[in-house]
């Protein structure tokens, strides 16, 4: 599908696509993609990352975990879905769980179910549970939609200042930029303040997922305390795209108890 037919899908999306609710939390969300659509393209950009990293082998005991941890939780949540009647929220995954050689403190889920852990995060994830944590928030990332709706954040945005023919025909780059990203981070405060929504409903919905594949959720304060000492200084929390260390541990607290509803310990 050329931009041109994507721009106007998006069109007529305006006018008939409903607000879906995203699972666990219940938040009514505006999608304007296709998920189809943005999980081709992220299988596009997925294949390109693995060609340019050195991804580590299997052979590799890290590796397996990661595999191991990833596959546990994925499945957990799609008993869930399933059992709630909301399996079209993984329709078109296909899950897979890379480890890459790589010293950045780092992990990311593609739409699709493409989960990337660096290894510069495993002295802080330090096991299997604290790894489950770091998982079970990327993988809360795909369920939720928070690409598609990064997206859809900065379609509106972009487009509000013009229509969508001259998005088009007078400045490609932009139309392009606006395909190839679902990050809809810029200066504007207001959309700071939506991806720290989305972290803060990914650590939630983690917390559970994590809960659901018999892993204790108990671990992810303890996670994000090491994560806090391991990260120094940050920015102000209303500059950040992400909630504070802080904010983050007093959050993740106060749910606990919800999660725990979800938790039988693996045998």
């Amino acid at each position: 599908m050329n931009f041109r037919q994507i721009l106007i899908t998006l069109t007529l999306s305006l006018f008939f696509i409903a607000c879906a609710k995203v699972p666990l939390t219940g938040r009514k969300q505006f999608n304007l993609l296709p998920e189809s659509q943005m999980i081709g393209m992220s299988s596009v950009a997925y294949v390109d990352f693995l060609k340019e990293s050195q991804v580590t082998s299997l052979k590799d005991s890290d590796a397996r975990m990661v595999k191991s941890v990833g596959e546990k939780i994925s499945a957990a949540v799609e008993k869930y879905l399933a059992d709630n009647g909301e399996s079209k929220r993984v329709e078109g995954f296909n899950w897979e769980f890379k480890l890459v050689q790589d010293p950045a403190v780092n992990a990311w889920c593609m739409p699709g179910g493409k989960v990337v852990v660096y290894t510069g995060i495993l002295p802080i994830t330090m096991d299997e549970a604290g790894l489950a944590v770091v998982m079970g928030h990327e993988v809360a990332h795909a369920i939720a939609r928070h690409g598609n709706e990064r997206m859809s954040t900065t379609i509106l945005a972009q487009v509000g200042l013009t229509t969508l023919g001259a998005v088009l025909e007078q400045k490609p780059q932009m139309a392009n930029d606006m395909i190839l990203t679902a990050a809809g981070v810029g200066t504007q405060l207001g959309l700071l303040k939506f991806s720290r929504n989305h972290e803060s409903e990914a650590d939630k919905m983690g917390l559970v997922f994590m809960a659901m594949a018999g892993y204790n959720p108990e671990n992810a304060p303890a996670f994000w305390e090491r994560m806090a000492a391991a990260g120094g200084g940050a920015p102000p929390e209303f500059l950040s795209t992400h909630p504070s260390h802080d904010t983050r541990i007093n959050d993740l607290n106060e749910y606990m108890i919800e999660a725990k509803k979800y938790y039988t310990p693996s045998k």
